[in-house]
């Protein structure tokens, strides 16, 4: 941007100075949501209560932050936190830590790149994929099953159908997750809806 400024030169006659003004570019904050997450995992014997609140990052659409939420929902109990995800490279979209600081479990959604797979299995005792993207994400698979298959501590989960949870994103969410055989039940305040994760890889390789 071109600014005029009057200044006096050596001689004392003003004159008339364009010079360009940095102007810093101003940062899009993260929206908040606010969801009341209702779990009953017949699965894993785990019935709770959640009350949420998640930051969306600007980049993030209502579709991803859905999937993170889902992925709460498989893994969840009182130690799981949201991490900051696409805002911090070191630190996944949901994480355990122990007493200690040790990371228990570190869940990434999407699709990440293989070498930053490779990171987590060093630096969390169990590792989450969860993928989404229908066609796209087949061909993720593809592409890095081999090595991924190779790594003993990650589990790789494919959600095949995700538009679904993306309609029903909004930044005050009642939602319940009921989950049996492996099968997700999600309601919420106008019907519900099943989604169907498909498990690519199991701790400890095939």
């Amino acid at each position: 941007m071109l600014s005029v400024a009057i200044v006096r030169d050596v001689t004392g006659i003003m004159k008339l100075s364009l010079f360009t003004a940095r102007i810093k570019p101003m940062a899009i904050k993260s929206t908040i949501y606010k969801i009341d997450l209702q779990i009953a995992d017949m699965d894993r014997n785990y019935y709770a209560q959640h009350n949420l609140t998640v930051a969306r990052h600007p980049s993030e659409t209502d579709e991803r932050l859905m999937v993170r939420l889902i992925a709460f929902a498989l893994y969840a109990n009182e130690a799981l936190t949201f991490g900051k995800g696409l805002s911090d490279d070191e630190e996944p979209d949901l994480w355990q830590k122990d007493l200690t600081g040790a990371i228990q479990l570190w869940i990434d959604v999407g699709l990440p790149d293989e070498r930053e797979i490779r990171k987590a299995c060093g630096r969390s005792a169990q590792v989450a994929v969860i993928l989404y993207g229908g066609r796209v994400a087949d061909m993720w698979w593809a592409q890095n099953s081999k090595a991924c298959l190779k790594l003993n501590n990650l589990t790789v989960i494919n959600l095949p159908d995700t538009q679904e949870l993306a309609n029903i994103a909004n930044r005050g969410l009642n939602i319940s997750c009921t989950i049996q055989d492996g099968h997700i039940l999600v309601g919420h305040e106008n019907g519900s809806f099943e989604v169907t994760p498909v498990n690519l890889k199991e701790p400890g390789g095939y």
